[in-house]
């Protein structure tokens, strides 16, 4: 795993190099074990170097090709890059190393853009071609890792994170893009292409671009949204279905143990990471390590749960006991890291798992992507009885919505929202916002004449099969959104803190593929979720431990701000040097803390996102000092 960062401008106005240098190095937690420079008339290349396969020298970045022509930084694992090779022949006649990047030089040497749709992994690079003087830079299927542009004039910068570019575009904190600001607000992240900067964009998943004097090219190069469920799959037997799932997921992770350094997985006690652990047992895996956090308080605590699977499955098992207070310790770690605003608070333990894991290992598998793979959220269960009240006619509708003001606040918001709407992407859309306050959070015009982040559910809803069940739409809106630019972006940047790579066997695009295929019944069956993915499970663990509620990896935020962060979040919140910086309406913010506070309401998901937003601006801009943060260390 690696960072990367390129400028380049179509008449040679770069940016100095010592600036640039320095902005490489912002990324030396993603690469501690070497850096690198390239440069010519019109471009210059940045590599941070974490060494995982072929260690040696001989892996180093930025990498030219023999012949010369070709110059590449890359992010990430080409996992059938030895299938590959016995495909190519290298210019020269032999490989110069044993390194996935030489493999993905020549792959593009050979087929040109074509070499994407042969990949297989996770990447983000960019190769100049210094006889057309074009840069193609590219995303893997699923945006697994980040990748980060700015276009302006002539100038292309491209880069692992929007921090590393933000000394090179000219913008600051408060150039902030509103569009961003209101996404962010309803949702706590910022999908793709949006970044929070107006002049920074995020390259989307499965897409490449084409940059030369002439102007950038946007292309998509895979898409699985209009794949439709397989009717003739529900005439196949259950234990088929579990073979050719068990087949795939097993190729996944047998491709995912390359590594030339110490490997091994994280484990939190649920179905998905166990799923991969018995996977890497099962296909010969050695001296496996797996990792856990356990918590003292026994609400969060899946310890002893991840103790029993580890055991059943004779894997050395690592844990580190904390309580949940200790995780905030963690957030100066947060704040600092996190580089553009981000308000999913289970980044502190996957953090915490990251520095655990790191001790003993520089590579890890674990199971992100199961849940939106095989239903394993208990809101598309829900999405779906949803569904079936918003097809009553109008006058039913109007009628649930005025009984549900006899509900709780937040139940009573959440129906009345739901019912208002017809469309399941803007169903979908609202049920996930945790900004549900937002239109009494803002009043500045310009923020409140942009888009809802419903309009970016429904765009990319678009593109989906027809007749799509209401749970269907939801895993894949969180496939193709959620999960790329929340839980991914908050997983890479957990790990990549410590300088750990970690790799997500359940998203291998075929897998996806095949899921696609797979008719909802077999993820969700009545209020059983994972169906055909725990049947799997059960043929390496006993049922007890597999047919358990779902954790989930959360922290009590809506407790820490009414404890802990609670003088830490009013000073932040009465700060006029960062809150004038944003357009956001200060009384209603603070009224709407109060209520939390006082335990009269709960609003920790918009109060969380807002701090977030604060701590950001404050750390970005000049002669702003953030309140000290309450720091706890484990005992």
């Amino acid at each position: 795993m690696c960072g990367i960062l390129g400028a380049f401008h179509s008449e040679g106005r770069l940016p100095d190099g010592d600036l640039f240098s320095r902005c490489v190095n912002t990324l030396r937690r993603r690469g501690p074990d070497d850096g690198g420079l390239w440069s010519d008339g019109q471009i210059r290349l940045g590599h941070r170097r974490l060494a995982v396969v072929d260690i040696s020298a001989a892996g180093h970045q930025p990498m030219v090709s023999v012949d010369g022509r070709y110059v590449i930084i890359f992010n990430g694992e080409i996992y059938n890059h030895e299938a590959l090779r016995q495909q190519l022949t290298p210019y020269g006649g032999s490989w110069r190393s044993r390194s996935d990047t030489e493999t993905l030089l020549e792959a593009f040497r050979t087929w040109g853009v074509g070499c994407l749709q042969r990949l297989q992994g996770m990447f983000a690079f960019g190769i100049w071609d210094t006889l057309e003087r074009r840069l193609f830079v590219a995303r893997d299927r699923l945006g697994v890792k980040p990748l980060y542009y700015s276009w302006r004039d002539g100038a292309f910068v491209f880069g692992s994170r929007p921090g590393a570019l933000l000394p090179m575009s000219g913008a600051g904190a408060g150039d902030f893009d509103p569009q961003a600001l209101r996404t962010y607000l309803e949702l706590g992240y910022i999908p793709a292409p949006l970044s929070f900067h107006r002049h920074i964009h995020k390259l989307r998943a499965a897409h490449y671009a084409l940059v030369d004097a002439h102007g950038i090219r946007l292309v998509r190069y895979w898409d699985y949204r209009h794949i439709r469920p397989d009717p003739a799959l529900l005439k196949r037997s259950e234990n088929e279905l579990i073979d050719e799932l068990e087949e795939l997921l097993q190729r996944s992770v047998r491709e995912r143990l390359m590594s030339d350094v110490p490997l091994g997985a994280f484990l939190s006690g649920g179905v998905d990471s166990a799923s991969i652990l018995a996977a890497m047992k099962s296909v010969g895996c050695r001296d496996l390590k797996a990792f856990t956090i356990a918590f003292k308080e026994s609400a969060y605590n899946e310890g002893p749960a991840a103790q029993r699977i580890a055991k059943h499955l004779q894997v050395e098992h690592v844990t580190e006991e904390l309580s949940v207070t200790d995780l905030l310790a963690l957030l100066p770690h947060y704040i600092e890291e996190y580089d553009e605003p981000f308000a999913d608070s289970s980044a502190f333990p996957t953090m915490a798992a990251a520095r655990l894991a790191r001790q003993h290992v520089t590579v890890t598998l674990s199971g992100d992507g199961g849940d939106e793979l095989f239903g394993g959220y208990h809101y598309y269960h829900l999405l779906g009885r949803i569904g079936r009240l918003s097809r009553l006619p109008a006058p039913l509708r109007d009628l649930l919505m005025r009984l549900s003001g006899k509900l709780p606040y937040h139940q009573a918001k959440l129906l009345a929202g739901v019912l208002a709407r017809d469309n399941p992407a803007a169903q979908f859309n609202f049920m996930r916002s945790c900004g549900k306050d937002f239109g009494t959070l803002v009043t500045d015009p310009v923020l409140r004449s942009t888009q809802p982040s419903s309009d970016a559910f429904e765009a990319f809803a678009a593109g989906f099969a027809v007749d799509l069940s209401h749970a269907e739409v939801g895993m894949r809106l969180d496939m193709g959104l959620t999960l790329t630019d929340g839980y991914l972006q908050k997983v890479d940047v957990a790990t990549m803190a410590f300088s750990l790579e970690d790799r997500c066997p359940m998203i291998d695009y075929r897998l996806v593929e095949w899921s696609m295929r797979l008719p909802v019944r077999y993820k969700i069956r009545g209020t059983e979720t994972k169906y055909l993915l725990k049947k799997a499970l059960c043929r390496h663990l006993p049922p007890e431990l597999v047919y358990r509620p779902k954790w989930g990896f959360g922290v009590p935020v809506a407790q820490w701000l009414r404890g802990p962060l609670r003088s830490w979040a009013q000073d932040l919140l009465h700060d006029s040097s960062v809150m004038d910086r944003l357009p956001l309406e200060r009384t209603r913010i603070r009224e709407l803390f109060e209520l939390h506070a006082s335990g009269r309401r709960d609003a920790h998901p918009v109060l969380w996102a807002t701090l977030m937003l604060l701590c950001y601006v404050a750390r970005h801009d000049r002669g702003v000092e953030l309140p000290p943060a309450p720091v706890r260390r484990a005992a």
